[in-house]
């Protein structure tokens, strides 16, 4: 089996902020903004659609920037209902396509306290044990949707028809989870140029391995845990609630 690392959700260079996570651990996972749709196509939006805690998405930004966003439409994907991930994607995540059935896709998130504002960090906040991957062109209609009338890149047509080509699809099975509560894997790091850096943990390098050196987790660049690494990578993650 395989597992992967994968960074989702809103973050300061797509929606200028990060998820709210509160003081018990629990989390809210906010999307990205719909880059695809013009204003009104999709209908969606922060200001329309509630989360876990029965709030609407555009409660969490920062005061100031609520006006802005509360008609903004969401890309939510993944999404945690059937389990779906897309992604239209010609550069490296286009090897997601290539998971297996039993291997797991780790979503990892960065999220700040809220509402009093503090330090940010990266946290794994769900996974998907996959039932499925492929490109969309390898299902028919009738399979498309019924596995993914839920996702993003799907039941938005106008999407499906100019990223089918492309759109590589991950379907999880029902033992996937959105946590509960958030889990740290990031601490302070620095680039090679000295600038400041999220890296993985002592502790998550552990689990994950230091992936060759390459502790930076900022971007979000699937990261394939070595064989090495795997069993117990699997063990923790599935431990998880």
């Amino acid at each position: 089996m395989r597992v992967v690392l994968l960074r989702i959700g809103i973050d300061s260079g797509a929606g200028e902020m990060q998820g709210p996570l509160f003081e018990d651990g629990s989390f809210e996972l906010v999307p990205i903004p719909d880059g695809f749709h013009k204003l009104g196509e999709n209908r969606e939006t922060y200001g329309n659609t509630k989360c876990r805690s029965g709030r609407f998405l555009v409660d969490y930004f920062p005061e100031g920037m609520r006006a802005n966003y509360k008609n903004s439409p969401i890309h939510s994907d993944p999404e945690f209902e059937t389990f779906t991930y897309g992604d239209p994607t010609k550069g490296a995540k286009r090897g997601l396509r290539n998971l297996d059935e039993g291997d797991l896709l780790v979503f990892y998130a960065g999220l700040e306290p809220w509402p009093q504002r503090g330090e940010r960090n990266l946290y794994i906040v769900g996974y998907f044990n996959v039932c499925w991957a492929g490109l969309a062109t390898e299902l028919s209609e009738t399979e498309l949707n019924a596995r993914f009338h839920n996702n993003f890149h799907v039941k938005h047509k106008d999407a499906l028809q100019d990223q089918r080509n492309r759109l590589v699809l991950v379907q999880g099975d029902q033992s996937s989870k959105l946590l509960k509560k958030a889990v740290p894997i990031s601490a302070m790091g620095k680039d090679k140029a000295g600038k400041p850096l999220k890296v993985l943990s002592e502790d998550a390098q552990t689990c994950f391995s230091d992936f060759g050196g390459r502790i930076g987790i900022q971007r979000s660049a699937p990261r394939w845990v070595p064989a090495s690494h795997v069993a117990n990578a699997a063990r923790f993650v599935r431990s998880l609630a």
